[in-house]
């Protein structure tokens, strides 16, 4: 597969992962042969980037973390929990529970594996995997820095819940810091009224806006003041949304950008210790990615090696028709050659 923008898309290439809707039911599977309509569609609803099938890296994978199982149940009750709250019913903590339950059990065994966010956003899903990614992310770095299985679940309960307060009509981001109307105190009110929860729950959302230097909201907390939870989430929350395309139709920063503005705001910010192993968890060049080398190569990152996030395996493709020249360079052993660019 390559990850590619969809510009470059052509009619009549194969979709290489699915695309969830809102609601998380799949709206396109992988192996669809797209058509006009198909992408016309997909830039109409916010698609900016695909997976595509390549004979040349048809061996290249993701390698997923969580179940498709697992995901479309999590965006699914993203998308009832958030509706609930936008309309003012109830909403089942059993069910988020559940989620969580599944997602933990995806990720044991799993320390080693890079993440990769593969999942494609849309207008109608942003919100809902951003919810999913957070947890992801989360979870995987409170793993990494050994939390047991009862703290992990309310770390990850939280992560899930974090922006719950924005669905709430009353939320409001940029009223004064001290606003109970500020949606992370929105949040705050939300989940501690559900007994199902512990407390700690409500305060991840309530602190994952505080910053390490005490600039942040709601409260203007600091260092220590943070919640250990509340800081693993912000960090979580900010790399996906650094990511992320933003409404006006540009580009959410490459991995390896959001990494590099990220470790600027190391503890100013975010926390040192979890801006650490956050980049221990997170795959800078994700696989299927274009890149162009310092040796003005350009080819396609196929594979990893953990610990050395910046330095993957690279497929080179040259010639055409049946006469091709397929070699791959390790950047882990040519340690004279770097990466130059990233080609979308």
């Amino acid at each position: 597969m390559r990850y590619v923008n969809i510009d470059k898309v052509e009619t009549g290439q194969y979709l290489g992962k699915a695309i969830y809707s809102g609601n998380g039911a799949i709206l396109l599977s992988a192996g669809v042969q797209l058509t006009v309509y198909m992408i016309n569609t997909l830039n109409r609803i916010g698609v900016t980037m695909l997976y595509i099938q390549d004979e040349n890296f048809a061996d290249v994978e993701m390698e997923e973390v969580l179940s498709e199982a697992t995901k479309q149940m999590m965006i699914r009750e993203m998308s009832d929990t958030f509706d609930a709250v936008r309309s003012g019913k109830e909403w089942s903590p059993n069910k988020v529970t559940f989620s969580i339950e599944q997602l933990l059990e995806d990720i044991t065994g799993m320390r080693e594996v890079q993440i990769q966010l593969t999942d494609i956003k849309t207008r109608d899903n942003v919100q809902y995997v951003h919810a999913m990614n957070v947890c992801l992310l989360s979870a995987m770095i409170g793993m990494n820095m050994g939390l047991n299985q009862h703290q992990l679940k309310d770390l990850a309960t939280g992560a899930l819940l974090h922006d719950v307060g924005k669905f709430s009509n009353l939320a409001e981001d940029d009223l004064d810091i001290d606003s109970k109307n500020h949606h992370t105190w929105r949040g705050f009110e939300w989940i501690k009224t559900k007994r199902e929860f512990n407390l700690m729950i409500a305060h991840i959302a309530l602190q994952h806006h505080e910053r390490i230097d005490g600039k942040g909201k709601p409260r203007g907390l600091s260092e220590e003041e943070i919640h250990m939870y509340a800081r693993i989430v912000a960090v979580a929350n900010i790399y996906d949304n650094l990511i992320t395309s933003k409404e006006n139709g540009g580009q959410g920063l490459l991995p390896h950008q959001a990494c590099e503005e990220m470790m600027a705001q190391s503890d100013r910010m975010l926390d040192h210790d979890v801006l650490v192993e956050f980049t221990r968890i997170i795959s800078v060049y994700p696989n299927g990615t274009g890149v162009r080398l310092s040796n003005k190569e350009t080819g396609v990152i196929v594979r990893q090696h953990r610990g050395l996030p910046g330095r993957p395996v690279v497929r080179i493709v040259s010639g055409s028709g049946g006469d091709l020249d397929v070699k791959e360079i390790d950047l882990a052993n040519a340690t004279t050659t770097f990466i130059e660019a990233v080609m979308m």
